[in-house]
């Protein structure tokens, strides 16, 4: 699991999201309201959702655009388990809540690196953002 996820509250533009991903290299933010977890976008979803459709990435908020029906497991959960969950719902992102409230997210590169560290996407997954 990767700890401390980044997140934006729903009424942040999109463009605050994009600028996230692209300073800290990282795919995807998640969504709140309050401290509880509402969704969460992906840079695909910015491409798709947002770009494709001509919308104003600086006036549209990422409450509009994230996905809201999401899978999320418990930080009691075991990796098994949340292998099983993205695999039977075809996801590569799970956040971690509890009670509401995102403490993680657990990804495909993080079950490569647990799993079978000496993988090529475990590879991937440890290197370094490009510039």
């Amino acid at each position: 699991m990767t700890p401390a996820p980044v997140a934006l509250p729903e009424e942040a533009p999109i463009v605050k999201a994009a600028k996230l991903m692209r300073d800290q290299g990282i795919g995807d933010v998640l969504v709140v309201r309050g401290d509880q977890l509402r969704g969460l976008v992906t840079d695909r979803d910015i491409v798709v959702r947002a770009v494709a459709e001509a919308r104003d990435v600086s006036a549209t908020p990422v409450g509009t655009l994230c996905t809201s029906e999401l899978i999320t497991v418990t930080p009691d959960q075991d990796a098994d388990e949340v292998i099983r969950l993205m695999r039977q719902k075809a996801v590569r992102r799970v956040p971690v809540v509890a009670d509401g409230r995102p403490v993680g997210i657990v990804t495909l590169g993080d079950m490569a690196l647990e799993r079978d560290p000496a993988s090529a996407l475990s590879d991937i997954s440890a290197a370094p953002p490009n510039s």
